[in-house]
C-alpha cells in the first residue's frame, strides 16, 4: 500500500539515504522539505529527482505558515523529521541556528502535525505517525563499560546535543499530553556516502587523498559506536512503518572504535586503493590536535530493542562499510569538490 511520507531535512545525509531507499525499495510517495542550508544538497537526492513519487519544496521547518500549506497540499500518511543542525564543532561556534532549528522547528512540526491529524478522518488518524529522529550524544558520555538504552538518562554536554534533547522531550509532550502518535529513535554516528566532508571520515578520506594533514582530537581515544547510513535509512523506514506509537528505538551498528582505530583503518584503505608515493603511507599524515571543549569519551548503543521488535540487523560490518564508503568517494569527486570549492574546505571548526 502506498503511503505519503513528508520528510524533513530529506536533502541532507541521512535524510537524503531515507528518500532514497523509500524511492527505491517501497511503493510510497514522498515530498522532501529541506531548507537547503550549507549541509542540504539537492546533488544527493539526484538519483530519485525523475522519480513520480518523488517531489520537493525548499523551506524551513520553522515557518509555521509554509508547513501548514506543506501538510494541506501533501497530507501526509508519515512525518520523518530529520532537519537538524547537526554538527558538534558549529555547535559551539554559533549555538543560536540549533537552538532555532532542532528546538524552535520541532515545535513548529509538533504543532502543524497535531493540527494535520486532529482533522484526518478516523481510519487515516490511526495509521498517521510522527517519527523523530535524533543521537545518541542525548545521553552524554559513557565510561569504558556499558551501553545505552532507549531507558538510559539524558545528559547532553554540548549545545548540539542540549537541542536534540530538548526537541526528543518536546515529542514525548505532544504524544502524553496530546496523544499525537509519535515515534522516537536514537542513532549512533553514521557514515557513508554522501557524508558532508566536515566530519571525521570524509574528512580523513578527503585530506588524505591530497596527503593533507589528518587531525585527530586529544589522544584519539575517544569511541563511537558507528553505523552505516544505508542501514540507518532501513531501521528508519522499519521504524516508522512498524513501530509502537510511544516507543523508542536505539539504532547503532555494533561497531565500536576509538577515532584513532577509524583514521588508520581510512589510512590503510587508501594506501590500498589511491597510493599515491608522493604522499607515502598516509599514517605519517595523522597529527594530534588540541581536543574539542567537552569532548565525550565513549558513546555505545545497545541496538538489541529494535533486533528484537522489529527484527532489524545492520547489514554492513564496519569494515565493508568503511571500503564502500573510502570507494565512493573516490568515484564521486565531482560530488564533493563542488562542496570544497565553495561552502566547505576542511578547516576547523569548533576550537572554542
Amino acid at each position: 500500500m502506498s503511503r505519503r511520507y513528508l520528510v524533513t531535512g530529506g536533502a541532507g545525509f541521512i535524510g537524503s539515504a531515507v528518500v532514497r531507499h523509500l524511492i527505491a525499495q517501497t511503493p510510497h510517495r514522498v515530498l522532501v522539505v529541506d531548507k537547503l542550508t550549507y549541509a542540504g544538497n539537492l546533488d544527493n537526492l539526484a538519483p530519485v529527482d525523475g522519480d513520480p513519487r518523488f517531489s520537493f519544496l525548499q523551506a524551513d521547518i520553522g515557518d509555521a505558515e509554509a508547513m501548514r500549506r506543506a501538510f494541506a497540499a501533501f497530507r501526509p500518511d508519515v512525518v520523518m523529521n530529520l532537519a537538524a543542525e547537526s554538527h558538534v564543532d558549529r555547535s559551539i561556534d554559533g549555538p543560536a541556528a540549533f537552538i532555532e532549528t532542532n528546538i524552535g522547528g520541532t515545535f513548529v512540526l509538533l504543532q502543524e502535525s497535531l493540527r494535520h491529524w486532529r482533522a484526518l478522518p478516523e481510519a487515516e488518524r490511526a495509521g498517521f505517525r510522527f517519527h523523530h529522529v535524533s543521537t545518541d550524544e542525548v545521553f552524554g558520555s559513557l565510561g569504558a563499560q556499558g551501553l545505552f538504552t532507549e531507558s538510559s538518562p539524558y545528559q547532553p554536554t554540548s549545545p548540539y546535543s542540549a537541542s536534540k534533547a530538548a526537541s526528543d522531550h518536546l515529542v514525548r509532550a505532544w504524544h502524553h499530553t496530546y496523544g499525537l502518535p509519535v515515534l522516537l529513535s536514537n542513532c549512533s554516528n553514521n557514515y557513508g556516502p554522501y557524508h558532508f566532508p566536515e566530519k571525521l571520515i570524509p574528512l580523513m578520506i578527503l585530506n588524505a587523498l591530497e596527503g593533507a594533514p589528518l587531525p585527530v582530537y586529544g589522544d584519539g581515544a575517544n569511541v563511537r559506536d558507528w553505523l552505516h547510513v544505508e542501514d540507518h535509512a532501513r531501521a528508519l523506514a522499519l521504524i516508522a512503518e512498524r513501530g509502537r506509537p510511544g516507543e523508542s528505538y536505539n539504532v547503532g551498528g555494533r561497531a565500536e572504535r576509538s577515532n584513532l582505530e577509524v583514521v588508520t583503518a581510512i589510512c590503510a584503505l587508501m594506501d590500498e586503493l589511491a597510493p599515491d608515493p608522493a604522499i607515502g603511507p598516509r599514517t605519517d599524515l595523522i597529527r594530534f590536535v588540541a581536543d574539542r571543549p567537552g569532548h565525550d569519551r565513549r558513546y555505545a548503543i545497545d541496538a538489541s530493542h529494535i533486533e528484537r521488535e522489529l527484527g532489524w540487523r545492520p547489514q554492513e560490518s564496519f569494515e565493508s562499510g568503511l571500503r564502500q564508503t573510502v570507494a565512493w568517494y573516490l568515484a564521486h569527486r565531482d560530488w564533493w569538490q563542488r562542496i570544497r570549492s565553495g561552502v566547505y574546505r576542511g578547516e576547523r571548526l569548533g576550537a572554542g
